[in-house]
């Protein structure tokens, strides 16, 4: 996973838990799950673009391989990160679902 994209998710999810000063958790002035659930899709999507968009210039012979590579590693990484974010998703609502009531 790109270092960059591992250290803005980690910002990102640190903003959308935070605690209110009473003490209780509840909504917050940052951005919420839902937020950033969107902008880690938003992301992928358009370092996926990218990447194609230079796959295509190289193909044409406007674009040199370095460019491609980059773009190809950088859409991976966003990849990666919405994976993990789907990941971590899916194993908090089954633990959720485990909890007795």
């Amino acid at each position: 996973m790109n270092p960059l994209a591992a250290a803005r998710a980690y910002q990102a999810i640190q903003g959308a838990g935070s605690v209110n000063p009473g003490g209780a958790a509840g909504p917050t002035d940052g951005p919420g799950f839902s937020d950033l659930v969107q902008n880690v899709i938003a992301s992928a999507t358009t370092q996926t673009r990218a990447a194609e968009t230079q796959m295509t210039q190289m193909v044409q012979g406007q674009g040199s391989l370095i460019d491609v590579v980059t773009a190809i590693s950088s859409a991976e990484a966003s990849l990666e990160t919405a994976m993990a974010v789907r990941d971590q998703m899916i194993q908090a609502y089954q633990e959720i679902m485990r909890m007795p009531i």
